[in-house]
């Protein structure tokens, strides 16, 4: 087993490394891939140092498998080579999402679509893995017919440079600008580019991913996101329709039974999910379980997740792990 980990300075990269460790990952070589300005930068994994190399050498190397986080452009370009070089490509990046010939995985819902001629296998927005994921056993038990979210995500979903300008704005430090505003003590309705139909591109990104993981193009699906001064995790207000009627204690039972939840939701003694404690988990918690009393069928929930583990790298890695388990590489 030959494993390439592209985009491996960033932050994502460096997560995807610790979630390996941690899962104890096995492979007899590792390739840490960059940029080629990154190239022969030395980074260290599990007390063993490495050579960071640049992405045509890693090509050349042909690994069986190469996760990948270093953005969409970098992916539309190098995936295709390592794919055609017999590599199976997993990539975090939103360029192949949406393409009808590639997977777009949660590996717990949908896993089982894969075949080992999948080259090419999309991992979804951060915010969209948190969310299906605590709404897919109640989608097998009642169905979907609408969802309304609310996201609030941290600075840590845009990366390093939005976490040091957040910080030197909170020590009182001039910032060098990420965001159109200042984002400390300061929420931002804007994630992405806006659309011309008034959506920002993380919101379009939440309705059509939704639709695709749960191959059900009928369930209906609003976003707002939203950028707020915290670390840790994104959380989410999401309001779900269902075709036929639950019973809440029935709720927590199937949640509570789904592999990668953890329901928190004891209100009287103030626990509910929060960014703070999600944060370096692999897992998706959930809380704030209530019948929404204006409408028939619906439920309330708030769902948090570390943007960087789940949304991002454990899913990454789970797919991995998938993989090799199933004997597909």
């Amino acid at each position: 087993m030959k494993l390439a980990v592209v985009g491996a300075t960033g932050l994502v990269g460096s997560e995807i490394l610790e979630v390996l460790a941690e899962h104890n990952f096995q492979f007899d070589e590792l390739l840490l891939v960059a940029s080629e300005r990154s190239a022969g930068k030395k980074m260290t994994y599990k007390s063993k140092e490495y050579t960071v190399i640049g992405l045509k050498q890693a090509v050349s190397e042909k690994p069986d498998i190469a996760i990948f986080s270093a953005g969409g452009d970098t992916s539309k370009e190098w995936a295709p080579q390592f794919a055609a070089a017999g590599t199976i490509v997993i990539d975090n990046s939103s360029a192949w999402r949406m393409d009808p010939t590639k997977k777009l995985v949660v590996p717990e819902i949908n896993a089982k679509d894969l075949r080992i001629d999948d080259r090419i296998i999309a991992n979804p927005n951060c915010s969209t893995i948190q969310m299906v994921l605590a709404l897919e056993p109640l989608r097998a038990k009642y169905g979907i017919k609408r969802i309304v979210v609310s996201t609030y995500q941290s600075v840590t979903g845009t990366g390093k440079a939005a976490v040091d300008q957040m910080m030197a704005e909170r020590a009182g430090e001039k910032a060098e600008m990420v965001y159109p505003h200042k984002i400390d003590l300061n929420v931002l309705p804007h994630i992405d580019v806006f659309q011309p139909n008034g959506y920002t591109k993380e919101e379009m990104k939440m309705i059509n991913e939704t639709k695709k993981i749960f191959n059900d193009d009928s369930i209906q699906v609003t976003a707002t996101t939203v950028r707020i001064p915290t670390m840790g995790g994104h959380s989410e207000a999401v309001n779900v329709e269902f075709h036929k009627d639950f019973d809440l204690e029935e709720v927590k039972n199937l949640l509570t039974a789904a592999p990668g939840i953890i329901v928190q939701d004891d209100p009287a003694n103030n626990v509910y999910p929060m960014p703070l404690t999600a944060h370096k988990k692999d897992e998706v918690f959930v809380g704030r379980l209530r019948r929404d009393e204006s409408q028939a069928n619906t439920l309330n929930m708030w769902i948090v997740a570390d943007n960087l583990r789940k949304g991002a790298a454990t899913n990454a890695v789970q797919i991995a792990e998938y993989l090799v388990e199933h004997n597909l590489v």
